[in-house]
């Protein structure tokens, strides 16, 4: 579904991404683990095509839907109302499957996204994502600023519909522990460049990695 090749990316002189290759099949689910300032959203934003490669090329095959860092919601409108705005290019905005599919927000669809929880607009922001019926989605720091319990809650959902829709996903993420455990794979991005990639019980077993960011001596 995504097959990046030798990709460089550069804002004026520094080199974000350095000749950075990666791939996600039909229906896999793959980690992009590593620090701030690593380069994940750089990757991100240009797989969105908002910006361009300075060498290398990618391939995006099927309706991609990104789910951005920080949510990024319409404050003023409500959340069947953001919801509708994820099918902006389709005939059918009907938002009845979404509820099925995330039923805690369905009490929820008259009010405003202004004074939800963070877990509660996360919960908008998949929602919004799966409204355009994508075959890869992108998620940029799912877990960031939430509770565990919502993150475990966000995680059940990616499974669930992964293995029924067989949804790949391309999860970016600082919590390299869910990740790993999320994901089959993984790579790990440092400095613009992947430094590890494989398996993710593999990469979980890496005594670097285990240290650098599980917080563990292997």
């Amino acid at each position: 579904m995504i097959d990046v090749e030798h990709l460089t990316v550069r804002y004026g002189a520094a080199t974000a991404l350095d000749d950075v290759s990666m791939s996600v099949a039909d229906g896999e689910m793959v980690a992009l683990i590593g620090p701030n300032g690593a380069g994940k959203s750089t990757l991100v934003n240009t797989l969105c095509g908002l910006l361009r490669p300075a060498a290398g090329r990618f391939t995006v095959r099927g309706r991609l839907a990104l789910v951005p860092e920080g949510r990024h919601l319409f404050a003023p409108l409500t959340v069947d109302e953001n919801l509708r705005l994820g099918a902006w290019r389709s005939r059918d905005r009907s938002t009845g499957h979404i509820y099925e599919l995330l039923p805690s927000l369905g009490p929820l669809r008259r009010r405003t996204t202004v004074g939800l929880s963070g877990g509660e607009q996360q919960m908008v922001a998949l929602g919004r994502a799966l409204m355009g019926r994508p075959d890869v989605l992108v998620i940029d720091e799912m877990s960031l600023g939430l509770a565990p319990k919502v993150v475990a809650d966000l995680a059940d959902h990616l499974r669930a519909r992964n293995a029924t829709d067989g949804l790949a996903v391309l999860l970016i993420e600082q919590n390299a522990r869910l990740a790993l455990d999320l994901c089959s794979r993984a790579y790990v991005l440092e400095a613009g460049r992947v430094t590890v990639e494989g398996r993710s019980a593999d990469l979980a077993g890496d005594p670097a990695v285990a240290a650098a960011y599980l917080g563990l001596e292997v």
